[in-house]
């Protein structure tokens, strides 16, 4: 290990002096992961909480590896927003095509998928470079254009673009907002991979052997990555279908998309060196680049503009972060609660659970707030009609 810790730039929401704000488990872990000796710098976003290894909103740039779990469970897991030619006084009128299409037009769950398969060119691509991926091809073949289950959803609301974006002049439009990632292939190669690097490094220590790693130069390291990478493509094409399927349902055209990773790895330039940025359960915030910051089922998301803050290593939050475990929302929240909070936020639910509550999060609005340094805010996007998987 390293003598001393890498340094790491923490971001704390104003939620965390509350009994459920930020997670204490959190702040270790990403400060064991600095101890790693190939640690460069870290960054700890204000939606933080406890993960495996490297917390979930944890960012870690080391020197010449990567490790499968700072990538996370569901590697390449991803936002998608479609900003649509469709009036805004139709929403409500034509509410019923529009569940009708969030209902047939994707998959949800564990199980989740299409028979016969949806066609993608993704699928054309090489699986079998390693034994996994090839058994694995065609499980992934079937859950393409589907969703997961937890907090993935499909929804659509209003998006209220604050600032010109591209072509798209200021003013409020309709939108369709998925957030999904690589469903059970991705999360097949996280485990396999973990369990391949904590083999190879059996003298870690136990608060370490999440983060086992691999240097990028090895064979395990390079299939680790080639594989990293085909969950990403094969994590945009699933978003690419399921938007696609809808808005071909409805008979719409998209007017603007924005979308981007948030469990993932690249090689980037910190400090003025190579490194591997590991952002797990952290969006990509390099200076002009657009992303999509969810809220909750209730609470806004935002279209954001990176300002490229180094100290934390050009990220920023993925969500509104849990301020509860998904254990502890299912004995604090109530469905007749949860009920009046949608009525009053005028939200249609389809699907979903206790342990989705809006309870169980963050206040977005704080933790928009605490990185206000990190991007700056295109637009705010509030859901309307929601479809996550059923409980």
């Amino acid at each position: 290990m390293r003598e001393t810790p890498a340094p790491y730039a923490h971001f704390r929401c104003a939620e965390s002096a509350e009994p459920h704000g930020d997670d204490a488990g959190a702040v270790d872990q990403m400060e064991n992961a600095l101890w790693l000796p190939m640690a460069i710098a870290g960054a700890l976003m204000p939606d933080a909480h406890t993960g495996y290894g490297l917390p979930i909103g944890g960012v870690l740039a080391v020197d010449n590896a990567v490790i499968p779990y700072a990538v996370g469970m569901d590697i390449a897991c991803r936002m998608r927003l479609s900003v649509l030619d469709f009036p805004l006084a139709r929403m409500r009128e034509k509410r019923e095509s529009l569940l009708a299409a969030l209902e047939t037009q994707t998959r949800f769950g564990v199980g989740g998928s299409f028979r016969p398969p949806l066609e993608h060119p993704v699928l054309a691509e090489d699986w079998g470079f390693c034994r996994l991926l090839k058994e694995q091809r065609h499980k992934a073949a079937e859950q393409l254009g589907t969703s997961g289950s937890g907090n993935h959803f499909v929804e659509f609301g209003e998006l209220h673009v604050l600032d010109t974006w591209g072509d798209l002049p200021a003013g409020r439009y309709s939108a369709l907002l998925s957030h999904s990632g690589s469903r059970g292939v991705g999360g097949a190669v996280a485990q396999h991979y973990s369990r391949l690097a904590r083999t190879l490094l059996p003298g870690l220590p136990n608060r370490l052997r999440h983060l086992a790693w691999f240097e990028l130069g090895s064979a395990e390291g390079r299939e680790y990555w080639a594989a990293m990478e085909l969950m990403g493509r094969y994590s945009e094409a699933n978003h690419q279908l399921i938007h696609r399927r809808i808005v071909g349902a409805l008979g719409l055209e998209v007017l603007a998309t924005v979308e981007n990773h948030h469990n993932f790895a690249w090689v980037e330039t910190v400090a003025g060196r190579p490194a591997v940025v590991h952002r797990k359960g952290a969006t990509p915030a390099h200076l002009g680049r657009l992303g999509v910051i969810p809220g909750s089922m209730t609470a806004p998301g935002f279209v954001v503009r990176g300002k490229g803050n180094p100290a934390s290593l050009c990220s920023a939050a993925h969500g509104a972060g849990r301020r509860m475990s998904r254990t502890e929302a299912r004995k604090r929240a109530n469905w007749h609660q949860m009920t009046r909070e949608l009525e009053a936020h005028g939200v249609t639910l389809m699907g979903g659970g206790l342990d989705e509550a809006p309870c169980a999060y963050k206040d977005i609005h704080a933790v928009m707030a605490a990185q206000a340094e990190l991007v700056d805010v295109v637009g705010r996007f509030s859901p309307m009609l929601v479809k996550m998987d059923t409980f």
